[in-house]
């Protein structure tokens, strides 16, 4: 069987319509539709994709929609939409691109608050977490060991985050002007049911967590380490505090127990 194939100036007519297509669902506004496609149902087309897109972000990043209004997120979703060229195939993916947008390609704007960005991951992390598939090995885990003796694992499902701006508090009664010269730390986990977990972190929890991150010691030697870092006197007081901070990550789900030994 033969198949005809499209002549070169056909086809480059074909590539200039699709182009012109694209441009137009983007930009509707810049750009006008192709020749010969019928006004109401290119409108229908392109409210149809933008809604969906919408919809999507809407789901991901409610804080950042009430904040911002009707219309200024309409208007950087609509920004969003005509100025960032996807790269990953999937339609839940979306919010993973909008990060990137506001990240790597978008200027600041007036309009913009100021804890744009950081406020966008914090509200992104939920979802990438949820549907995560990381997994422990469980085999050699021991989940009611001594936290202490043995080196204590952390759930695969977590992220440590540090932002500039106190974002777990931020709402449209609570909106900083200004960046904070101290970070703010959060431990963010998906617990055994399944539920996404915030735990805003002081540095020595925060210290502590990046040593768990490394799997290498016990607990016992963890607290030491930090009790040494930072020259603390009451010595016991850190050891015991530090215990109690393990126990409590244990219960939340954000340490699973500890690595037996082979």
């Amino acid at each position: 069987m033969i198949i005809a194939m499209p002549s070169a100036p056909k086809a480059q007519a074909f590539q200039a319509f699709q182009r012109r297509f694209l441009t137009h669902i983007r930009n509707p506004r810049q750009t006008g539709r192709p020749a010969g496609v019928n006004a109401r149902r290119m409108g229908v087309y392109n409210e149809l994709l933008f809604n969906n897109i919408e919809d999507v972000l809407a789901g991901c990043f409610p804080v950042i929609k009430r904040i911002l209004g009707r219309t200024r997120w309409i208007k950087l979703v609509r920004e969003f939409f005509a100025e960032h060229r996807s790269k990953r195939p999937f339609f839940r993916q979306v919010p993973d691109e909008f990060i990137d947008y506001l990240k790597k390609e978008r200027k600041r704007h007036r309009a913009d608050p100021p804890f744009l960005k950081d406020l966008a991951h914090y509200e992104w992390i939920e979802l990438d977490l949820f549907v995560s598939n990381a997994e422990e090995r469980t085999a050699g885990l021991d989940p009611q060991g001594d936290l202490l003796k043995g080196r204590p694992i952390l759930n695969p499902v977590m992220q440590l985050a540090s932002y500039s701006f106190e974002v777990h508090r931020i709402s449209p009664h609570f909106q900083p002007k200004k960046a904070s010269r101290t970070p703010f730390r959060y431990l963010v986990f998906r617990d055994p049911s399944d539920e996404i977990q915030f735990i805003v972190l002081n540095a020595v929890t925060a210290r502590l967590i990046e040593l768990l991150q490394e799997g290498k010691l016990s607990g016992e030697k963890i607290l030491k380490k930090i009790a040494g870092e930072l020259r603390a006197s009451p010595y016991e007081g850190v050891m015991s505090g530090g215990a109690q901070i393990l126990e409590d990550l244990r219960k939340k789900g954000a340490i699973l127990g500890v690595r037996q030994r082979a």
